[in-house]
């Protein structure tokens, strides 16, 4: 995985990792903590449309049920089974083996930085 220097944020606390068309999608570190301990995650279907913006799953947690936002439209192309049945895996290593989606996209938006993201949650 792109170090986390590396990658770009939303407002909304999702990360994305953008290998050519393809952007790997995930919660920061930061919004696992804030949800706590995670106990499903409802991610959308491979093949579903997605726009930017617009919530295009669940994550739920002991604590409360948040969205989760496409930072990018396009099409799903893959979506991580592990997390289905290890959701807690969100919580352990939410920038590696907790990635949520995969959206294969024309047009990368504007997007945060890390330090633009860690002035954000400060």
């Amino acid at each position: 995985m792109t170090s986390e220097n590396d990658l770009k944020y939303t407002a909304e606390h999702e990360w994305l990792d953008a290998d050519g068309s393809v952007a790997t999608v995930g919660i920061t570190a930061y919004a696992a903590n804030q949800l706590g301990d995670i106990v499903y995650v409802d991610l959308p279907a491979v093949g579903a449309a997605v726009e930017a913006g617009t919530t295009i799953g669940e994550i739920e947690s002991t604590k409360s049920v948040g969205d989760l936002y496409a930072p990018v439209t396009g099409t799903v192309v893959e979506v991580n089974e592990a997390v289905a049945s290890a959701p807690e895996t969100v919580n352990s290593d939410p920038l590696g083996d907790g990635w949520l989606v995969k959206i294969e996209f024309t047009e990368l938006p504007a997007l945060l930085g890390f330090d633009e993201y860690k002035a954000l949650t400060a």
